[in-house]
């Protein structure tokens, strides 16, 4: 003890002990031993924190065990733990399992009794000491079967993620036995030449005492070569070879054959089979990770890729780096056995069956990335992830895993625009990337209907239809509030923004619950949205009030308004239609309104309705080009579009001219009912005058029931059905949808469509009867009255006459009297005949309607035809009737 320094730790601290416990030297020696124990306890690894290289060394002692399927696990178990980001010391975790799977009754190769104390001061990067013989780390060789073998000093890998020191840290060369058994004073100078007396630290070899067990004579140590004397290549040179080709990089032996497109071997190269197919198939990581690099060195600075191919980019060269650090790690543990000298021929170097199976899983992942660059070419935005999802729906747990993990970084871009989309209205599309389209040459009054549309090549196979549909509405929405409705709500205010994908993690999470959270997501942006833009509707531009007016104007719902407007009309549009003046047509309107319940409506709604005169035709008159029209503008324009109001225009001047025809048989029964009594005095037109009664019975029946069917069954159930849907809905579309709807149904319904243009013209040659026959009758009436007026006028002078005194008439006068009666009578055969004429003209019309009306394949139009004819008396004189009524009754028969 005299001999060591008095200011060494081990000196002082053994005073400390004596000075504590009050005992001498000898007295204290077990408390010195236990404090020296304590002191030298080196509780924190002497490793780099780093946690590739803590999982590489469980992967070797899996190997080293014959356990590559436990290796494989761990492996993949490892990346999945790396993605999901769950534990923040992931590399303590693995060190703690590394240290507890070690064998406690393997000697220990930690540093004994003191050593550690002093350990800690050594540098992290020296190569060599006179007490520790340490390696770099390497992936086969086992450091308990090693580490007699090696020399004192050793070469370093110059990987700068690979450590100098093992994982259990630096071990020691324990003290020969001898000084084992020396006392306490002897072992401390053992244990301290290091700091004690640095000198010593730079004496030779052969001065210090020998260092551990002496090398076996058996084990023989030689450098590598690449091949023997008789030309045939090593395995040492194959692996060195292989580890260049794996980066794509052509070796001395194995080079790319550009007509083939694969690794071959020179021919001249001698070599066993073997070896020759085990190299070949190692070969092919080097042309799968060609073609993956040559995809993402082509894709990288192509600007026109998109975001989208960016990210997928991004995401095979993380692929590549991984598989980088793999073969740096292969590159370290190739130059150890270089440097130390060992040879092939040992049990845990590199060999070309260790890297068969070492690279099994790279060379997986490294497939389903050259599948995925194959597959993917020529896409780009939602194409392209929907061709990395195809590619997830596989059975194997691993190609799965890495699937979706490229896709969450693929899919972040688009679920960025759909987020911003949503919760923002904004598309900042660059790339067309995103599944909704903006159409700049859209002006504001067709914003809704045509600026904005799916592209449907670029939604995404994990996004579905309607999600895709109720995205694009939902942007729709907050523009249509902003350039169209003029509102300046903030959109945070519409809808709570929730948490976007600011991360590929985050779009993972979502992918993972596309029905869950991402639905739920949707739905309420949606709902919020939609619900937000219809209260501003009806609030702000009087949406249902302005479809209420269309229903009570346009289709004639209004009856008091519809029936005074006529009378007001009825001497203007008796007119030629070329002497009408609009502003003549606006006053009669405006008189209309005030006079009748029209007058308590909207005074919004009141100012849109006006007088619009249609293109006139020669013979036209007042009834023929009068029409009603609705100004609509803003957004309430997006509901009543052109193309509407194009139909409410058509289906005005349709109800317009049945309502004629109702109010000219009104005025037909009149004048019947008002000349009845008069015309008693003439038996010769009795007749003339039933022939008329009962054509025009025949004709308010005809019209009767086509109002009927118009205003009820065509009308208001349409309309019934359209107020339930515009109550219930959930969106504009919506609204638009059910509305254009009920426009078509009344088209159809009305006889206004393509299909029943042949039941149209029919209906109109039935009218036009109808106003021939007023005038037959008009004509008529006038001709009968004029003839009674005489009569009478005839009468009452010659009554007149004789109560003079005088004769009541002469006999010139009395054959005067009998020629012009004689010469109406001979009037009345030509009127019957122009009334059978008529009547046999409007009844066959009416048969040939019916005929189209049987024949039809609405249902409703088939019943029409039985409320016409329902007494048969049609069908009685045309036998088309009666085989157009048995094929129907055989078809219902059929049915049931």
């Amino acid at each position: 003890m005299a001999t060591l320094d008095q200011k060494s730790p081990n000196v002082l601290l053994q005073s400390l002990c004596c000075r504590i416990t009050g005992k001498s030297e000898a007295e204290v020696a077990h408390q010195f031993q236990y404090a020296v124990r304590v002191i030298g306890s080196n509780y924190a690894p002497t490793i780099e924190r780093d946690e590739f290289l803590v999982s590489e060394k469980i992967k070797k002692e899996l190997l080293k065990q014959r356990r590559e399927a436990d290796a494989a696990l761990f492996s993949e178990l490892h990346r999945k733990l790396q993605t999901q980001g769950v534990l923040k010391h992931r590399w303590s975790v693995l060190y703690l399992l590394l240290s507890l799977s070690e064998d406690p009754r393997k000697p220990s190769s930690r540093v004994g009794n003191y050593g550690a104390l002093f350990a800690q001061a050594l540098p992290r990067d020296a190569h060599s000491t006179p007490f520790y013989c340490t390696r770099p780390q390497s992936l086969a060789l086992g450091y308990a079967e090693r580490s007699t073998g090696l020399s004192a000093s050793v070469g370093t890998s110059g990987i700068s993620s690979l450590g100098v020191y093992t994982l259990n840290g630096p071990t020691p060369t324990q003290p020969p036995q001898s000084a084992a058994a020396q006392p306490l004073g002897s072992r401390l100078a053992w244990a301290l030449p290091l700091s004690s007396s640095p000198s010593s630290a730079l004496a030779p070899p052969t001065a210090r005492p020998p260092l551990g067990p002496p090398v076996p004579a058996t084990r023989v140590i030689r450098p590598r070569r690449d091949g023997d004397a008789a030309g045939e290549v090593s395995e040492a040179a194959l692996v060195r070879d292989i580890l260049y080709v794996f980066q794509g990089i052509d070796g001395k032996f194995i080079k790319m054959n550009a007509q083939d497109n694969c690794y071959k071997i020179d021919s001249k190269v001698v070599l066993c089979k073997s070896l020759r197919d085990t190299s070949s198939r190692l070969a092919e990581l080097g042309w799968l990770h060609n073609k993956v690099r040559k995809y993402t060195d082509a894709r990288s600075l192509d600007r026109a890729f998109g975001l989208v191919g960016q990210s997928f980019c991004a995401s095979l060269h993380q692929e590549l780096k991984e598989y980088y650090r793999l073969l740096s790690v292969l590159h370290s543990q190739l130059q150890v056995e270089d440097d130390q000298g060992v040879n092939m021929c040992t049990e845990s170097s590199l060999t070309l069956r260790r890297l068969l199976v070492w690279m099994y899983d790279p060379k997986v992942r490294l497939k389903t990335l050259a599948a995925l660059v194959d597959y993917c070419q020529g896409r780009k935005g939602g194409e392209l992830a929907s061709a990395v999802h195809a590619y997830g729906k596989t059975g194997d747990p691993q190609m799965r895993a890495l699937v979706q993990h490229i896709l969450s970084l693929v899919s972040h871009p688009i679920l960025n625009f759909l987020y911003r989309w949503i919760y923002d209205g904004e598309l900042e599309d660059t790339y067309h990337e995103f599944f909704v389209a903006s159409d700049p040459n859209v002006k504001t009054d067709r914003l809704w209907h045509d600026k904005y549309s799916l592209r449907k090549s670029m939604i995404p196979s994990f996004i579905t239809m309607d999600q895709a549909r109720k995205v694009l509405l939902i942007g729709k929405s907050i523009n249509f509030l902003h350039q169209v409705c003029h509102d300046r709500t903030p959109p945070g205010k519409i809808t709570a923004a929730s948490k976007s994908a600011d991360t590929p993690k985050d779009a993972a999470e979502l992918l993972s619950d596309l029905e869950g959270a991402f639905q739920e997501k949707i739905d309420a942006a949606y709902f919020d949205t939609s619900k937000y833009l219809l209260d501003v509707l009806n609030r702000n531009y009087l949406l249902l009030e302005h479809l209420q007016a269309m229903r009570r104007y346009l289709l004639l719902g209004q009856g008091d308004f519809i029936r005074h407007l006529m009378d007001l009309l009825k001497p203007e549009l008796a007119r030629p239609a070329t002497t009408l003046y609009q502003h003549n047509l606006t006053g009669i309107l405006e008189t209309a309104v005030r006079a009748t319940n029209a007058q308590y409506d909207n005074a919004e709604i009141l100012k849109r309705l006006d007088v619009r005169l249609l293109e006139v035709s020669p013979g036209d008159t007042g009834w023929d080009v009068f029409s009603l029209d609705y100004h609509v503008d803003g957004p309430i324009a997006t509901v009543f579009t052109r193309e509407c109001m194009g139909h409410y225009l058509r289906v005005f001047n349709f109800l317009w001219r049945a309502k004629r025809m109702e109010y000219t048989l009104t005025d037909i029964w009149k004048g019947q009912m008002c000349n009845a009594k008069l015309l008693k005095t003439m038996p010769e037109l009795s007749g003339v005058l039933h022939q008329c009664h009962i054509l025009a019975s025949e004709m308010v029946h005809f019209i009767h029931q086509m109002q009927y069917y118009i205003t009820f069954e065509v009308l208001e159930c349409s309309w019934d059905e359209l107020w339930n849907k515009v109550q219930q809905a959930q969106d504009l579309d919506h609204i638009i949808a059910a509305h254009d709807v009920f426009l078509d149904t009344i088209i159809s319904r009305c006889l206004l469509d393509n299909n029943s243009r042949s039941l149209l013209n029919q209906l109109r040659a039935i009218f036009d009867q109808i106003i021939e026959f007023q005038s037959a009758q008009d004509s008529l009436y006038r001709s009968a009255l004029e003839e009674l007026t005489l009569r009478l006028q005839y009468e009452e002078k010659k009554q007149q006459r004789e109560e003079e005194g005088q004769w009541g008439v002469t006999a010139e006068q009395e054959a005067e009297e009998k020629r012009r009666v004689q010469e109406f009578q001979e009037t009345i055969p030509k009127m019957r005949s122009q009334l059978r004429i008529l009547t046999h003209f409007y009844q066959s019309i009416v048969q040939q309607f019916l005929v189209l009306l049987m024949t039809s394949s609405d249902e409703s139009l088939r019943f029409l035809s039985f409320r016409l004819d329902f007494n048969e008396h049609y069908r009685a004189r045309e036998p088309r009737l009666r085989a157009s009524l048995g094929a129907t009754r055989g078809r219902r028969m059929s049915n049931i």
